[in-house]
């Protein structure tokens, strides 16, 4: 007979792979899952970081003695930096191997950490968060671009919501295991995250195939394989592969474009693209991308509402320590639990918004993501308005859905208004202004909170309990969700220019396939 302590393994390992099996079931099959996966874990890796700045604030402040200002500014320079790559970067995204720059980038990245927890300084540590800039100009643009390459519209709001968890899954683990490892060392904190950067890009490059650009490496339910460039252009698709199945025919319509086709929304034809746009210069992308009426709007909201969440990250863990009279680990904890919240709300409001646009609401996307932003600043006023902390936890977890629900259907609008060949240097557009203003929210919220740290908010901080940083920051909580409130207006404002600017897309895509007569004589 086989001991009972060696049949234990064997029965974890059965359960692990009967998981994985159903959660590949959920996706879609077994490609999908890897890709979603890889994808969620990239997103993941920068949203660690962050939240490791913030995790680890109170420590950094007494080892390094610094302020809340000058723990805003260490997220700030990475941020920063990646705003300056972030257009290059979209040019290469459009016209390069996707896969090979974001293992590049993710090299890099992990080098830069592992630098930074080895800093004797402050300046040190400031100046290693310059390449941590990497990931940040390069991650959006890819994933992005690669996500319209692998999956089709019709799927691609819910299927934002499987990424985007992941942006909220690094946030998480970010402040439980950096919080928990900065109460022994704030070098620990830092030093951790290089393990799974180095994973990643090992994952990238054994798992992760270029796709084909234009949609024939798109992922059909139940594929088992992902088709390449390579396995496109050879005409050697895996089996169930929409490469395979097509076979030459027209790519499939998704939920948007049917709606959009039936109730006969015209294009604005000074829009509409008679060449493929892949060869064109980076200024004239940027010029085209801005001149899109829905894609202004949808930049500046995205821009607001990542403003308000880069900020938040940074210093919530602070703040509950103030508010609740927590400890480090205790704090890290019940920030995890609220970050559950913001998890739900972006696996669901994907697929709400696409069943809006069944039942012939075309700009469902738009409207399910504005709502969400506004119904988040209510719920987040509230809990921060209260001191029970009972009340004040259950307000920020559905407070964190809405405001983290908001992100999956805005991103897929973003594509449906681009065309495909533009993604990269769309998102790249779009990564600018919101980077920029991610740049400012930490030192902003930190400056603002450090000067109104002596002054009395009236909501309260246990005696002996809120460190200096945390005395204001509740009110600087509140007064920058002005930020989220505005992005929700801009939301419902973008449900008259959407549909028009979808048309214009499809018009663009059809006017340029290989096969379009007006394509081969722009050519």
């Amino acid at each position: 007979m086989i001991p009972e302590r060696l049949l234990a393994p064997a029965k974890v390992h059965a359960w692990l792979r009967h998981e994985e099996e159903r959660i590949a079931e959920a996706l879609g099959g077994p490609a999908r899952l890897k890709v979603i996966v890889v994808l969620a874990s990239v997103i993941g890796l920068e949203a660690a970081d962050l939240a490791t700045v913030g995790a680890v604030a109170t420590p950094l402040e007494r080892a390094l003695h610094i302020s809340n200002t000058d723990v805003g500014l260490l997220v700030t320079v990475s941020t920063a930096i990646g705003v300056f790559a972030t257009l290059p970067v979209g040019v290469l995204v459009d016209r390069t191997t996707r896969t090979r720059l974001l293992v590049a980038s993710i090299l890099l990245w992990s080098a830069a950490e592992l630098a930074g927890a080895a800093a004797q300084s402050y300046i040190w540590l400031l100046i290693t968060r310059l390449a941590l800039g990497a990931v940040v100009a390069t991650a959006g643009p890819t994933v992005s671009s690669l996500v319209g390459d692998f999956f089709r519209v019709s799927e691609r709001g819910r299927i934002w919501g499987f990424i985007l968890t992941g942006e909220l899954v690094g946030a998480g683990l970010g402040v439980l295991v950096s919080g928990d490892l900065g109460a022994i060392t704030w070098r620990a904190s830092f030093a951790w995250l290089v393990l799974p950067g180095v994973l990643i890009a090992l994952a990238i490059w054994r798992l992760l195939p270029e796709p084909a650009r234009g949609g024939q490496s798109r992922l059909a339910p139940g594929a088992e394989e992902i088709a390449s460039a390579e396995d496109v252009a050879s005409g050697e698709a895996p089996e169930g592969s929409v490469a395979e199945e097509a076979a030459g025919e027209e790519p499939e319509q998704g939920i948007v474009e049917e709606e959009v086709a039936e109730q006969g929304i015209s294009p604005r034809r000074s829009l509409v693209l008679h060449r493929d746009p892949t060869g064109r210069d980076l200024w004239w992308a940027v010029r085209y991308v801005l001149a899109i009426p829905t894609n202004r709007l949808l930049i500046v909201a995205s821009a607001l509402g990542y403003f308000y969440f880069q900020g938040l990250r940074t210093f919530a863990v602070e703040f509950l320590r103030g508010r609740y009279g927590l400890g480090q680990a205790g704090a890290s904890s019940l920030l995890v639990l609220i970050g559950l919240g913001a998890i739900a709300g972006a696996l669901v409001t994907g697929r709400l918004a696409d069943r809006l646009i069944r039942a012939g609401q075309v700009s469902g996307r738009v409207l399910v993501a504005g709502v969400a932003f506004l119904v988040s600043v209510g719920l987040l006023v509230a809990g921060l308005l209260t001191t029970t902390m009972a009340i004040g936890v259950a307000l920020f977890f559905v407070g964190a859905a809405a405001l983290g629900g908001a992100n999956p259907p805005l991103d897929a609008a973003r594509l449906d208004i681009m065309h495909s060949r533009l993604w990269g240097r769309a998102e790249s557009v779009r990564t600018v202004l919101r980077a920029s203003l991610e740049a400012v929210a930490p030192l902003l919220f930190g400056y603002v909170s450090d000067q109104l740290g002596g002054h009395t908010t009236g909501l309260g901080h246990p005696a002996g309990h809120a460190s200096r940083g945390a005395v204001g920051l509740d009110l600087t909580l509140i007064l920058m969700l002005s930020t989220v409130l505005a992005a929700g207006a801009i939301m419902l404002v973008t449900r008259r220019t959407y549909p028009r600017d979808v048309a214009t897309a499809m018009a663009s895509e059809q006017a340029t396939a290989p096969s379009s007569p007006t394509s081969q004589r722009a050519a």
